[in-house]
């Protein structure tokens, strides 16, 4: 049995559709009252559980022989990806752990609360004594699908600065992922998942104006204008703190790193950028709420 958290997010739906499309039997762990994705088949396994529930989890995982941890970002994420670990130690069946965090885990900690909490969540697999595997993207090509309506506007404002990223396609994390869980090999391994370049915010406006069918312009902002922003469009101030810090590192080119562990990992080449916004082409012009 292969449990999978954070199963109806965008990574998580796709990995368990890519488990029972090997035939792997697939527990997806949902809150209470969550919509099931509609691609899954009838053999997914839901049940319900809270990270905050200890109680929960050790249901959930009783019978786990591999587990996906994939959290939300939330100020206790690492406390719930400390919970899963600790319930997965607590069956006694030694299960594998896959743990998605981010890349550079480990290494970017300091005053990136998103790194630092993985980079805790890491330490607490290490010292679980069970089979662990980090994948660790950067940041996702899907993001930008949120952005449609800046973009019709000719604007891409983040605090990006001037560093280059290389971000990944999300159905190339869940194809790694499914890739990993299902084969062997991949015990105490990190594998860092890019796209197959790193790309400047300038750049990828220029993509995205071609995809839209008229000009875009990227606008490097302050992190303090970034954050006022944020906080009027009603994030909260925890998370919209946490993504300035984490363009903060983007811009000083902390996350330019490119790999071919996609393509090891999946047998094909990681999906280019040019690629998803062609793909998405008729998401990325629509007005909001059209």
């Amino acid at each position: 049995m292969i449990v999978v958290t954070g199963a109806t997010g965008t990574v998580g739906s796709d990995v368990v559709t890519g488990l029972r499309a090997r035939g792997a039997d697939v527990r997806a762990l949902v809150r209470a009252g969550s919509a099931v994705p509609a691609g899954w088949d009838a053999e997914v396994e839901v049940m319900a559980a809270d990270f905050t529930d200890p109680a929960s989890l050790d249901k959930a995982l009783a019978d786990a022989d591999a587990v996906y941890v994939l959290v939300a970002v939330h100020p206790e994420m690492d406390a719930h990806e400390r919970n899963v670990i600790e319930a997965a130690v607590r069956t006694g069946r030694q299960p594998r752990v896959v743990l998605q965090a981010a890349a550079g885990v480990g290494e970017h900690g300091e005053g990136i609360r998103f790194l630092a909490a993985h980079t805790a969540g890491f330490g607490y697999l290490g010292a679980s004594g069970l089979p662990w595997t980090v994948l660790a993207p950067n940041g996702f090509f899907q993001n930008f699908l949120g952005m449609a309506e800046s973009l019709r506007t000719g604007r891409l404002a983040l605090p990006g600065g001037a560093g280059a990223v290389s971000y990944v396609d999300t159905r190339d994390v869940a194809e790694a992922a499914v890739a990993v869980l299902t084969g062997d090999g991949h015990e105490y391994s990190i594998y860092t998942l890019t796209g197959p370049a790193a790309l400047t915010h300038t750049e990828i406006a220029g993509v995205l104006g071609e995809t839209v069918g008229h000009p875009v312009t990227y606008e490097a902002l302050e992190p303090q204008a970034a954050l006022a922003a944020m906080l009027s469009a009603g994030w909260a101030p925890w998370r919209a703190e946490g993504m300035v810090e984490l363009y903060g590192l983007y811009a000083a080119g902390g996350a330019a790193e490119v790999t071919d562990e996609v393509e090891r990992l999946t047998g094909h080449p990681a999906r280019p950028f040019t690629a998803f916004a062609a793909e998405h082409a008729a998401t990325l012009r629509a007005r909001t709420g059209d």
